[in-house]
């Protein structure tokens, strides 16, 4: 049995309930020394020791709470982005293996970053700003790299591109995203009558679901079906055919075709269809 000493339970609730309280409580939690950390991930990596993993969970939260404010910038409650960085070190926590020699904290910065980096990018703005990895690093990286508040050179974006690994195409489109805002689809309750009548909802309203809209578009292509079959009726029966056979029918036939079948040529073919066609749409467009 490790001669490790068990961490005493302390009051910790979850931030968002009460996040000065919660950061005191972590922040009470004694810091393993190097054996201490070791006795307990291995007694959690060996034996399934669930309380040695809680132990290991308690004793970093404060690490959590530290990596989280560095993300203050972007405007998501603290309390959150501190709950999905414990989710982050709980995640290292079973993944971590104590015969790799490395310190938990230096292998939890990774999944407790990962976690919250997620978060920000899924709730910074309505739409996912950054998907790609390129998009992710620039998102993280742009406003930092930044020489000033104004939109980059050409040189400057070509230098972050380098530094970053990325290309300019993409350094000038996270710009354009992190310059951008989100538009509320009805608009601001605030608004002048002016202003809320340019709101994305009157134009990007779909209409093709109006029942209006489809009945107007079911009268007028009843009209126009009527219409072409009183055209096509007041042509002559070989007209009339030769349409039917060249156009309505699912096994068009050729001009060769016809031909054979009239005893004319195909140039001769040609012309009465053309004939036909030429009476139909004058009788439509009259």
């Amino acid at each position: 049995m490790s001669d490790c000493k068990a961490l005493q339970p302390i009051a910790v609730t979850v931030p968002g309930v009460n996040l000065g309280s919660y950061i005191q409580a972590v922040n009470t939690v004694a810091v393993l020394t190097a054996e201490e950390e070791r006795a307990l991930a291995e007694r959690f990596h060996f034996e399934e020791d669930l309380d040695a993993a809680r132990q290991l969970v308690l004793a970093h939260l404060r690490f959590v709470v530290h990596i989280a404010k560095s993300y203050s910038g972007y405007g998501l409650p603290q309390a959150d982005l501190i709950q999905e960085g414990n989710i982050g070190l709980m995640k290292a926590v079973k993944r971590f293996d104590p015969t790799m020699g490395v310190r938990l904290v230096s292998f939890a910065v990774h999944w407790i970053k990962a976690e919250i980096h997620e978060y920000v990018i899924k709730n910074w703005r309505i739409v996912k700003v950054a998907t790609t990895k390129a998009q992710r690093k620039l998102f993280f990286n742009l406003r930092s790299m930044k020489k000033g508040s104004g939109h980059l050179t050409q040189a400057e974006a070509a230098a972050i591109a380098e530094d970053l690994n990325v290309s300019t195409r993409d350094v000038f489109e996270m710009e354009g995203r992190l310059l951008s805002h989100d538009a509320p689809l009805d608009g601001s309750p605030d608004d002048s009558d002016e202003r809320a009548s340019q709101a994305p909802i009157h134009y990007l309203e779909d209409r093709r679901y109006d029942p209006a809209v489809q009945l107007e578009e079911a009268d007028w292509e009843s009209s126009n079906s009527e219409r072409l079959m009183q055209a096509i009726g007041s042509l002559d029966a070989r007209s009339q055919a030769i349409l039917a056979r060249r156009w309505l029918s699912e096994d068009k036939a050729t001009l060769h075709e016809l031909a054979a079948e009239y005893g004319v040529s195909a140039e001769r073919i040609r012309q009465l269809e053309k004939s036909a066609m030429d009476k139909v749409r004058s009788v439509l467009t009259a």
